[in-house]
């Protein structure tokens, strides 16, 4: 999760979230290397009092500044469409959850299980027990498996939310009378952190989402808990 004064993204938890750090990483490095060139070429020409008659009227130099900007946007472009792509991709899911937002809790159905659902609401912070994190508790956390896609079926009850965690690289909406579709594999065990991420009313704050991943034999056991209660 973030910490206090944290400048980057959030640590991995999924490939998908892997390719976008390296995407955001490459597309800084060019934004960085334009920056410091348009700088140069500034304050070169503020301080320097010479002309050369040559780069009044060259053709060379409005050449490079129309050909060059578009090898830059074609090198940003082709890793974004491979990512955009990658986040796209749904073969085979092992599990199907679907999530519906309401004012302002979050509820879990787990399509492949007969009869596993539950609400998930914010733990009051003075019902906090030490190492839980305020806003960001919830009574029962959604339960998933490590290392095999998670497909999420995400839509709303009354208005627009949106379902969102930063470490797995996801945030898809919430729309009432519309079922939207994303996909997760987790990397890594752990607890896994998210807020609605659509201002959907006064409590907008007080919706966290909380996502725990096992491995699969803990997980079954989880599960089979569940359904024997």
């Amino acid at each position: 999760m973030a910490y206090p004064l944290q400048l980057g993204l959030q640590d991995a938890a999924s490939p998908v979230m892997e390719e976008l750090i390296q995407f955001h990483d490459h597309t800084m490095m060019i934004a960085f290397a334009i920056s410091i060139t348009v700088l140069y070429l500034i304050v070169a020409m503020v301080t320097t009092h010479m002309t050369d008659k040559q780069l009044l009227d060259s053709h060379v130099i409005e050449t490079l500044w129309t050909i060059l900007p578009a090898f830059i946007l074609v090198a940003i472009a082709l890793p974004s469409l491979r990512v955009l792509y990658i986040m796209d991709e749904l073969n085979n899911p092992h599990l199907t959850i679907k999530t519906i937002g309401h004012q302002w809790y979050w509820s879990y159905e787990y399509t492949d299980y007969d009869d596993l659902c539950f609400d998930s609401y914010m733990i009051p912070t003075q019902d906090l027990t030490p190492g839980q994190f305020r806003l960001l508790e919830t009574d029962h956390r959604m339960v998933v498996p490590t290392e095999s896609p998670i497909r999420m079926l995400v839509t709303a009850d009354d208005v627009l939310h949106s379902w969102a965690i930063p470490a797995f690289g996801v945030k898809m909406d919430a729309v009432p009378g519309r079922l939207n579709q994303t996909t997760f594999v987790v990397s890594r065990p752990g607890v896994f952190y998210g807020q609605c991420s659509e201002i959907c009313g006064a409590n907008h704050s007080f919706m966290p989402i909380t996502v725990e991943a096992i491995p699969l034999k803990h997980f079954e056991n989880w599960s089979s808990m569940l359904m024997d209660a």
